[in-house]
């Protein structure tokens, strides 16, 4: 039975556990349906096996060997696979300009941090992708066990999986990719290759781009190391089932004709905004759902500042070149039209 069926299950049993509101006291009661769905690990219920099932389904879907929900965001994701391959002492390679979370895992895991960089993309003051020559000389003099990239970036710039791994099983060093806002990537092939069947371990954020509730996530493990240990360490032991049953759910969305056609039109309509705006440039970046814009005449702060006061539109990032402004499966095409004409002011 899948997690989404056993949530609607009806309940027969008198239960004295937890979750104490029963599902049927409901202090939010905007969240009725929530509380509904909000069950534990009880006999009447064992929604542990339905969790088992699920995360293997996705498996076959993502083609990995073990793919694990998490319902802690993708923070959770990096730390448990850091914590999976690495021990005390070893050296892992990091971002200089990475998610917290990364550091935080090396430090988790006892390990040491060595920092690289990226080469700088003057025009819209964001970052471009690895340079996979220098990464190859800093593996070789470091020896890490594990390197993390960031790929894609917030901007959406990605970097050379493929290569980045060849480099890896030279020296046994395992490849953590951050794929926090490529969580669209293995259903559509207009955008970029994901790395997902590519790195040891990919770790997507479902609530970033694909539509999940925040702050579901997914943990993609590709190595014969048993990362449920490290996951063990770091999440609750009362997780909530009606957000692990909308991963679930949404996996299903994603890989569903109906999904794959929902990124398309996506792209598409994001293709024509850019096509009707010449009067901005907007940055050619590997992924076309992070819409980087910049102004001929404004700093980015000054047109975040702008598009917020005057148009009520909120960016997701800014720089002094350029504003990003960040699109999923709940951008439809009259949401893109208002910032199209918004953008047409400027």
């Amino acid at each position: 039975m899948s997690l989404i069926n056993l949530l609607k299950k009806k309940n027969l049993i008198t239960l004295f556990t937890t979750p104490s509101h029963n599902q049927k006291f409901f202090i939010l009661s905007k969240f009725r349906q929530f509380y509904k769905y909000d069950i534990s690990e009880t006999e009447a219920h064992n929604p542990q096996k339905a969790l088992k099932s699920a995360e293997k389904k996705a498996s076959k879907i993502y083609k990995t060997k073990r793919t694990h929900f998490l319902t802690n965001g993708s923070t959770s994701g990096i730390i448990a696979a850091v914590l999976t391959c690495v021990e005390k002492n070893d050296k892992v390679l990091i971002w200089k300009d990475s998610h917290i979370c990364h550091k935080n895992a090396v430090k988790l895991a006892g390990a040491e941090a060595i920092f690289y960089e990226t080469d700088y993309d003057e025009e819209f003051g964001i970052s471009k992708p690895i340079n996979t020559t220098y990464i190859e000389n800093l593996i070789n003099e470091h020896k890490p066990k594990a390197i993390i990239i960031t790929s894609p970036t917030y901007e959406g710039i990605v970097s050379d999986i493929k290569k980045i791994k060849e480099i890896c099983e030279k020296t046994n060093t395992y490849l953590i990719a951050d794929e926090a806002h490529g969580a669209l990537y293995p259903f559509n092939d207009k955008l970029p290759q994901s790395a997902v069947n590519i790195a040891d371990f990919t770790i997507q954020s479902l609530h970033k781009t694909a539509g999940g509730l925040n702050p579901t996530a997914l943990l993609h493990n590709n190595t014969d190391l048993d990362s449920s240990k490290a996951l063990e360490m770091i999440n609750t032991t009362s997780p909530s089932y009606p957000l692990l049953a909308s991963i679930e759910k949404n996996i299903n969305y994603l890989n569903s004709s109906k999904g794959r056609q929902k990124i398309t039109e996506l792209t598409e309509n994001i293709k024509e905004l850019k096509k009707n705006c010449p009067n901005v440039e907007f940055c050619n970046n590997d992924d076309i759902t992070k819409i980087v814009v910049k102004s001929k005449n404004l700093t980015g702060y000054e047109l975040s500042e702008k598009l917020y006061q005057i148009f009520k539109i909120e960016d997701e990032k800014t720089n002094e070149k350029s504003t990003m402004l960040l699109t999923g499966l709940g951008t439809d095409k009259q949401k893109l039209k208002k910032l199209e004409k918004a953008l047409k002011n400027f």
